[in-house]
């Protein structure tokens, strides 16, 4: 198999199995990485034929992503753990700090270990946002209004991914709580100044920089600081990010068929937008011909995937036969459903 560098573009896929359409067009230069959805999931074995159909198009094979919490955003259900929101784990360390950490940690080497035993590399967790209550978008997704509470669990859920052997992201920089209007049908918009973003909202993300393997930012104007979209800005992915908080890892951007990409133009100048700004990766999902528009108006002057970030996010136990009996997993597994209880 001819070796192609991963590309930045993570596309999606129809349904449950590849179509002959879909493996061509996943083996585009263009091509880094693929995210599932709900759509692409009715069984355990289904997914895992799934999954080994895309590692097996390309060589490095292709990343593979889901938007996998819990709670509402949970895709993979029936055979996988139901996982609580975030809330639960939030309301949880406010009573008892060491049991809520303990069971945060609980959650992510469950998420972590059941996705990557069925060839799925990371998801898209943890939510860092905050939950200052007029976001219904994000609500019991988050673990709290307290940025150190947010921070200390989303550190925990961190290392349990990683006992896993499995990559995080954080969502959405510098933070998507504060405005009640969805990205995904609306532009919102937050009118606060540095000051209080810096305060609240930046805390996590000053807290696990190190730590956080990939970020997403948010599809969130706030014009006291920027005219753009945070994923689109070099404010907040250069000078914020990068520089101020000294961010090394992947930068994704948030999915650019959303309405709150819509101010940077069509499909190919949303791309170049958050390529300049400084995203590593950017999404297209549920929007097929647009994605093939990208890939196609980058043809030029795009460069592959920084190869060691992309490898920070490859999944480092994918398809292992024995992740599913593991001790370590056995007694989180233990903790969560207590935790359900």
């Amino acid at each position: 198999m001819k070796k192609l560098p991963l590309g930045p573009v993570m596309a999606d896929v129809a349904g449950l199995e590849l179509t002959a359409g879909e493996a061509e067009f996943l083996r585009h230069p263009a091509i880094g990485a693929v995210i599932l959805f709900a759509r692409n999931y009715s069984s355990p074995e289904q997914l895992k034929a799934l999954t080994a159909s895309i590692r097996a198009l390309r060589e490095p094979r292709l990343l593979i992503a889901v938007d996998h919490e819990g709670g509402r955003v949970q895709r993979f259900r029936e055979g996988f753990t139901r996982i609580p929101p975030m809330r639960a784990l939030g309301e949880l360390y406010a009573k008892d700090p060491e049991a809520g950490l303990k069971a945060t940690d609980a959650v992510g080497r469950v998420i972590g270990t059941e996705l990557l035993a069925h060839g799925v590399d990371f998801s898209f967790t943890p939510v860092l946002d905050l939950d200052f209550g007029p976001s219904a978008v994000i609500g019991d997704r988050a673990f709290s209004a307290d940025a150190d509470s947010v921070s200390a669990l989303a550190g925990a859920l961190c290392d349990g991914l990683g006992e896993a052997g499995s990559a995080s992201v954080g969502k959405h920089f510098p933070g998507h709580g504060f405005v009640s209007a969805d990205s995904h049908v609306a532009i919102p918009v937050d009118e606060r100044e540095w000051r209080d973003i810096e305060a609240q909202d930046i805390a996590p993300y000053r807290m696990l920089a190190k730590r956080l393997d990939g970020i997403m930012p948010a599809h969130v104007i706030y014009p006291r600081l920027d005219a753009q979209p945070a994923g689109f800005s070099r404010f907040w992915l250069q000078d914020v990010l990068r520089g101020r908080l000294g961010y090394k890892g992947m930068i994704f951007s948030d999915d650019l068929s959303m309405e709150g990409a819509s101010v940077a133009g069509d499909v190919v100048a949303r791309g170049r937008a958050a390529f300049d700004a400084g995203c590593d990766m950017v999404l297209v999902c549920n929007a097929p011909d647009e994605a093939r528009k990208l890939v196609d108006g980058l043809a030029a002057g795009i460069p592959p995937l920084d190869p060691q970030r992309a490898e920070r996010m490859r999944g480092t136990a994918v398809l292992s036969p024995t992740a599913l009996t593991s001790a370590g997993y056995v007694k989180a597994l233990e903790q969560v459903k207590q935790l359900a209880a």
